[in-house]
Parts: C-alpha cells; structure tokens; sequence
C-alpha cells in the first residue's frame, strides 16, 4: 500500500479501513450491500493538531501506523490512488488497538 499522499488539516486523520475476513455460515453468501461496515483501521496520516483558545497547539494522540476503532458511521469515505479511506476528526476514535 502506497502512501497517499494527502495532509489531514487540524485534528483530523486518515484512516485506512481494515477489510474483516468474509465469513459464510451454513453456505449463504452475504452481498456486498449487506455487510457491515468496518469499525477498525489504520492511521495512515494525521494533521497537525488542534488549537485552542489560547493559540497553542494541542498535539494528536494517534500517530501514523496505529490500528484504532472507531465509530460504525465515523468520518467521511474519500477514495485515493483507487484505494478507499476515511477522514475524521480524532475524537471518533474510540480506541488504539495494542
């Protein structure tokens, strides 16, 4: 996977959103407009922060290259290099996976 290369602004990042394993039970193939989305990804680029009230700049908490969860409908879908990605403000994440 190459990186796009894009700058999320402020305390937003791109997320690169991890494909679950297609599981079939009792031989039913689910369609692709079925499925759920993902709720799990990887932090590709992330912006510079955010600033408050005083001017200073607060740092993300995220870096490039953390799995992460977020929410079921989090972001915005924007499609780079053929490639599928979500953009969202830090505070969607819910969680950084170890």
């Amino acid at each position: 996977m190459a990186k796009p290369k894009v700058k999320p602004l402020g305390d937003r990042v791109l997320v690169k959103p991890v494909e679950e394993e297609e599981q079939v039970k009792g031989g039913i193939i689910i369609p692709d407009t079925a499925k759920e989305k993902p709720q799990q990804g990887e932090i590709v680029a992330v912006g510079d922060g955010k600033t408050n009230d005083s001017g200073n700049k607060i740092s993300l908490t995220v870096s490039a290259g953390d799995k992460v969860l977020y929410g079921k409908y989090s972001g915005t879908e924007v499609r780079l290099d053929d490639e599928d990605y979500l953009i969202m403000p830090e505070s969607d994440i819910l969680a950084i996976i170890d």
